[in-house]
């Protein structure tokens, strides 16, 4: 028994000689939620309180943003100085991302709605992600053909709808009814005004359907907004 292990412990010696193990280097996994979720190589968190400013229109576009808590407005001026809100982001929303496409200076002005939280990537982190981390690449091209979807939606909803759809598909989409995510009822807070430049009518026009939208237990609007699913009626309906 003693020289049948000594003998198989001696073949064994031998064939590891003969036949060497090869050194495995293997990639650790990459995974996108730590990578969004956290501050690192080439990415950094910011912080910022409600109506501040994270980039102005003219700033260098160098960066690539993500947004973790809260929300941010989008808007352009023009010549004139009249001021147009072009989108509102919530949590899970990249932006700025047309540095990637070549784009040397923000066409936008990015302020905070509330107390929100931004990952800023390095342009040069964010591509080196792209050609590297497939899954990433998945989240981030999936990501730009919904918002594409939307953008054309969008312009569906400009043309042929009503104000008062309009503004209750506003309502919705800022509550986030649709997207992967539970849907945000109680949305952060937005002036009518807001709301107006958004849906491209007046703000007296937004007020009175508001009102309607309340009396009738679409939304509850005390301040802050509530949505209710049963909004959805307005959309729905021809």
């Amino acid at each position: 028994m003693l020289m049948s292990s000594m003998v198989t412990s001696a073949v064994r010696h031998v064939s590891a000689r003969r036949h060497p193990q090869k050194a495995t280097s293997k990639k650790p996994v990459f995974d996108v939620k730590s990578f969004l979720d956290s501050a690192g190589l080439g990415r950094k968190i910011g912080q910022f309180r409600g109506k501040e400013t994270v980039f102005t229109q003219g700033n260098l576009a160098k960066n690539v943003m993500y947004l973790q808590e809260g929300g941010v407005r989008l808007s352009v001026v023009n010549e004139l100085g009249k001021e147009a809100v072009v989108a509102i982001l919530g949590p899970g929303d990249f932006f700025g991302e047309a540095c990637l496409a070549g784009q040397s200076i923000c066409m936008t002005t990015a302020t905070a709605i509330g107390t929100t939280t931004v990952l800023i990537i390095d342009k040069d982190e964010m591509i080196r992600a792209l050609h590297e981390e497939h899954e990433f690449s998945d989240r981030f091209i999936a990501y730009m053909l919904t918002r594409n979807i939307r953008v054309e939606a969008d312009l569906v909803d400009q043309l042929f709808n009503s104000t008062e759809k309009r503004l209750a598909r506003t309502l919705l989409l800022l509550a986030r009814y649709g997207s992967v995510d539970k849907p945000q009822t109680l949305l952060p807070k937005i002036s009518q005004e807001m709301l107006a430049e958004m849906v491209g009518t007046t703000r007296s026009r937004v007020n009175v359907f508001m009102n309607k939208f309340r009396k009738l237990g679409f939304i509850q609007y005390n301040g802050k907004i509530k949505v209710n699913t049963s909004l959805l009626s307005v959309v729905l309906h021809d």
